[in-house]
């Protein structure tokens, strides 16, 4: 999108933009004021034309307010570079990843020699916390940009792969759920893409590839590797001892990232995958408190991603805890990319999944078997009938989600109706859907296909019946993901955590406990490791339960680091 009458044509951004009623929000000038306020928090520097203040990939690097001369922010393609916006006096640079640490989409170019004002990650964070005015206008601007990326379908990261491939919707899934630009190309329906495939010696066979800024060629990488090449995450400091380690980024930890990192803690957040957690695969939460007409879970955790960073928490995405050592304080925790930190205080919110079917239907995982129902999933049920099994909020959602693009829906429960496990209003609607069949005491007992699922077969008790559907969304219970903690903390029989009244005489053995005190109400049986959210024995699992948690425990947190 341009802005100012000397802006180049073309935009990255696109008239479809929906920042196109939005452009000077997203692209403000600064009042001579305001500008006057952020002196003393920068560097002025003079620029000369041509002169590449900010290249893709960049890290930490400072956000320039134009004081003289012109700006350009570019978006790098395959096909050549591309102008987003002219910054001219007054005006800025920046977005997201200007808060996160994580390496810059774009890169800024001086047009006309003037005068910058440099400003790094650190003084930024601090405008953002103490001036009122500034951080709303930096806030809002930084979203909007980002919003305007992603919108645009665009982007220096291309993915080349197929519908019918479950890794290439692994990975559309990681891009998207952590808000990352990229264009997809699907090889089997695009003419063109052998071109490209040849052009970076790719044969048709090895997608998904995916071209990282057009400088590397990663063939079906890991999640880990893709957030690695794209510089997703903070440097890790193996040495440095955080007040907080928060593990998951679902509500409840990001509930308790905001919190803490807003009361002056020092907070690293560990996620596996993407912010939002199970609750982040939603395609509408209508019962969440203040979002009268629904609010997605990616769009909720979003909202709660950009406020953690605001206040200083750190996140690393594509990182897993693979082991809690209890043992000393402060605690270390082993991550899947071999890093290890130390904690002072330890929030366990890794959640917990939907439990897998009693048949083999692993093999379909990606490939016509599902545990989300978003945007991604539901386009490729288009016009074709679904299945969905479970009898939750969860299911109950999905199932009325993709009505509205499935040709039929097919609810099946193993109990005789909903009334005792879904929302009254998730029920009526069920209901009342033309496309929508509930079916009752009914469990899919065969899933048959070749490279993708093709059919499946379900039992209602009395016959069984074979159907030529595709699209199965599983959405059944909830085991926890308490693996990693390795005997650290006392567990109940089904292995979700024990925490405060739940833990009896024994789990506390471990001991000792500081002044010989009770555990708080969140705290696991070892003093200073806590649990929120679906992870922990006893809750309450919705939404707006687990930001209760992860906030309220932040005070306990601050109780044991004061021990």
């Amino acid at each position: 999108m341009s802005t100012g009458p000397e802006a180049e044509e073309g935009s990255a951004l696109g008239a479809a933009s929906p920042l196109q009623y939005r452009r000077e929000q997203a692209f403000p000038v600064l009042t001579p004021a305001q500008v006057e306020r952020l002196l003393p928090h920068g560097r002025r520097r003079a620029v000369r034309a041509g002169e590449v203040l900010i290249e893709p990939g960049d890290r930490h690097g400072d956000l320039f307010v134009v004081l003289s001369g012109r700006v350009d922010i570019l978006y790098p393609r395959l096909e050549g570079e591309e102008l987003i916006v002219a910054h001219m006096p007054g005006q800025f640079s920046g977005e997201m990843s200007a808060l996160r640490g994580s390496a810059s989409m774009v890169r800024a170019r001086v047009r006309n020699a003037g005068e910058v004002l440099a400003i790094d990650e650190a003084a930024l964070r601090h405008v953002v916390q103490t001036d009122a005015e500034l951080s709303e206008l930096f806030m809002r601007a930084f979203i909007l940009r980002r919003v305007g990326l992603l919108a645009s379908g665009q982007g220096g990261v291309v993915l080349l792969g197929s519908r019918h491939s479950a890794a290439t919707l692994r990975l559309r899934q990681f891009l998207t759920r952590n808000a990352y630009p990229y264009t997809s190309i699907d090889v089997d329906e695009d003419a063109s893409v052998q071109a490209l495939l040849d052009r970076f010696h790719v044969r048709a066979d090895e997608v998904p590839v995916v071209l990282c800024r057009g400088e590397r060629v990663l063939k079906n990488p890991s999640n880990e590797q893709l957030a690695e090449c794209l510089g997703l995450n903070p440097q890790f400091d193996d040495g440095r001892l955080r007040d907080m380690v928060v593990i998951g980024a679902g509500p409840g930890g990001l509930a308790a990232a905001v919190y803490g990192a807003s009361e002056g803690l020092d907070v690293l957040v560990i996620e596996t995958s993407a912010p939002g957690g199970q609750a982040g695969t939603s395609s509408k939460i209508e019962n969440y408190l203040g979002f009268p007409t629904g609010i997605s879970g990616q769009a909720l955790a979003g909202r709660a991603l950009v406020q953690a960073q605001k206040f200083g928490a750190e996140v690393a995405v594509a990182a897993s805890a693979v082991r809690l050592r209890c043992e000393r304080r402060p605690y270390e925790i082993e991550l899947s990319n071999g890093h290890v930190v130390r904690a002072r205080a330890v929030v366990i919110a890794s959640g917990a999944e939907y439990r897998k079917l009693d048949i083999d239907c692993e093999r379909f995982m990606g490939s016509g078997v599902y545990y989300a129902a978003t945007p991604l999933e539901a386009r490729l049920c288009q016009s074709e009938e679904a299945i969905v099994v479970g009898g939750g909020n969860s299911a109950g959602q999905a199932a009325v989600y993709l009505s509205s693009v499935a040709r039929h829906v097919h609810v099946l429960v193993r109990g005789p109706g909903l009334a005792e496990s879904m929302s009254r209003y998730l029920i009526r609607r069920i209901e009342e859907s033309p496309n929508i069949t509930l079916r009752t005491r009914t469990r899919v007992t065969a899933v048959e296909g070749d490279a993708w699922l093709q059919r499946v077969t379900w039992h209602n008790g009395e016959s069984s019946e074979t159907r030529d559907i595709a699209h199965l969304f599983l959405m059944t219970g909830a085991s926890p993901n308490t693996a990693w903690l390795a005997g650290c903390v006392a567990l109940d029989d089904k292995g979700f955590v024990r925490t405060g009244a739940e833990l009896r005489p024994e789990d506390l053995a471990a001991g000792p406990w500081p002044g010989g005190r009770a555990p708080s109400t969140f705290e696991t049986s070892r003093p200073g490791v806590f649990a929120v959210g679906d992870i922990r024995a006893g809750s309450v699992k919705r939404v707006a339960a687990a930001v209760g948690e992860g906030s309220g425990c932040v005070q306990a947190v601050h109780r044991a680091l004061a021990e």
